[in-house]
């Protein structure tokens, strides 16, 4: 539930806002003074506050400045909103500096008034989920590793966070492209400041703009009704990430169209939302991730060479797991206690030789794949207080002395990859049940004689 305090001398604007807000599902809470104000933002952990400048004992600024100082030692305190119906330029100007949110004028328009309400909470939510993932880098190897492309790694998002140069990272998909951009946001000056994801390959043509840039009343049937679950007006990553950093997720997929936008937006620093006049100025770091050759792209027309230039002020090559095959002892020991810790498990260890199987593997799915199996093969053997080589799947031991191929290369077919998948379950079960087929079959739900029947047909032995 997001909690808001409405603070106004008259009653009847409190009560008002009071009604249309507890519509919108916000838990509401007023005062009428400027002390009964500061003693509830005091106790509460607030999301937002709409603050009246004119209060009957004090100016609604110096209780903005007095709000900031009881909660300095909140990691993430509410944000304010300031309401005037005298409003002037100076007062803005001061409300920005002492770090208001925005500020509204009366008479209050109710679309504005919930759509900058709307925004403040998300900033409030973008900034708390950052601080949860900075807390998790502190507690976590975020860059498990101590090959030499991790450490060189490492020692190039120490030199280069810091600064606002925008960043390209190239890599194989898995390999770790948004946590090398969660970092770099983490260990620069905008940590503080929202770090805003997008996936430009999720979004449909039709939508990226608005997603991007956001939009304004009157930009047409497409882009949201009235109602609370769906705004009129809202506001796109861009303008989301203000101040602190946007995450361009495989930007290669964008298309050129939105591909001229987007280097107009990062060469001005500013942009018209869809269905406005009125530009919108940003200072947003932009960060961008592709698995894709741009450079070949950008012979073949798929990708424009300004906005690469534009892109690849300090470009990142995150590499795959294949090459750095050292690091997988380190990676699998880190995954194993995370999700023993999320199944409630008691610790689990690796044999050598799973840990052996694991290196010879090729891992196209990079480190992404080898985190999926480590998790599958925890929750396939939930009793295992070691991890063997034949508890991993099929695919990945060791057979006649060779390693296992990729996927690609060891299935010829999907019947081939799902008949490899089946053998691997049922021989986990049969080794949970000690070779009992009866057992077995009944964790599988399937008839003693279908489980045998299946056992003919995938080459499965009891002794196996």
């Amino acid at each position: 539930m997001t909690h808001v305090l409405i603070v106004d001398d008259e009653a009847d604007i409190r009560e008002s806002l009071e009604a249309i807000l507890r519509e919108e599902e916000y838990s509401i809470t007023t005062a009428g003074t400027a002390a009964e104000a500061i003693e509830l933002v005091r106790d509460v952990d607030f999301q937002a506050v709409l603050l009246d400048i004119w209060l009957p004992d004090g100016d609604g600024l110096d209780v903005l400045e007095r709000m900031r100082e009881v909660t300095s030692n909140r990691s993430n305190p509410p944000e304010v909103i300031m309401i005037s119906g005298h409003g002037t330029i100076e007062a803005a100007v001061r409300a920005t500096k002492l770090g208001a949110y925005d500020f509204l004028e009366k008479p209050l328009s109710l679309d504005r008034t919930l759509l900058v309400l709307r925004n403040a909470v998300d900033a409030h939510r973008l900034r708390e989920d950052n601080q949860e993932f900075a807390r998790q880098l502190t507690t976590q190897q975020s860059l498990t590793g101590d090959s030499v492309p991790m450490k060189a790694l490492r020692q190039q998002i120490k030199l280069m966070a810091p600064t606002n140069g925008r960043v390209l990272i190239f890599g194989e998909s898995g390999a770790g492209k948004e946590l090398i951009a969660r970092t770099i946001h983490s260990e620069s000056q905008r940590a503080d400041r929202p770090f805003v994801e997008l996936n430009c390959a999720a979004i449909p043509e039709d939508f990226i703009e608005a997603e991007l840039f956001g939009f304004r009343h009157g930009a047409g049937p497409n882009y949201g009704t009235r109602g609370p679950n769906h705004p009129h007006e809202q506001r796109g990553t861009f303008e989301r990430a203000d101040g602190g950093t946007l995450f361009l997720d495989e930007v290669g997929d964008m298309s050129l169209k939105t591909q001229a936008k987007v280097l107009r937006a990062l060469d001005e620093q500013r942009f018209y939302p869809v269905g406005s006049s009125t530009p919108v100025y940003i200072d947003t770091r932009v960060i961008a991730a592709t698995n894709k050759d741009l450079e070949e792209e950008i012979a073949r027309g798929n990708f424009r060479e300004d906005l690469f230039y534009r892109l690849n002020v300090i470009p990142f090559f995150v590499p795959p797991l294949r090459d750095r095959k050292e690091d997988i002892p380190a990676l699998t020991r880190e995954f194993l206690a995370e999700f023993g810790q999320q199944y409630g498990r008691p610790r689990v260890d690796i044999s050598d030789s799973a840990l052996t199987s694991l290196k010879q593997y090729n891992w196209p799915g990079n480190v992404r794949e080898l985190r999926n199996i480590i998790e599958r093969v925890l929750i396939l053997n939930p009793k295992a207080q070691r991890i063997d080589a034949k508890h991993l799947p099929m695919l990945v031991q060791r057979t006649d002395g060779r390693s296992a191929n990729a996927p690609r290369e060891e299935f010829s077919s999907l019947s081939a990859a799902r008949e490899a998948y089946e053998r691997d379950y049922i021989l986990k079960e049969l080794d949970r049940h000690n070779g009992n087929v009866t057992r077995a079959a009944e964790s599988l739900g399937l008839e003693r004689s279908h489980l045998y029947r299946k056992m003919k047909t995938l080459s499965i032995n009891v002794g196996e």
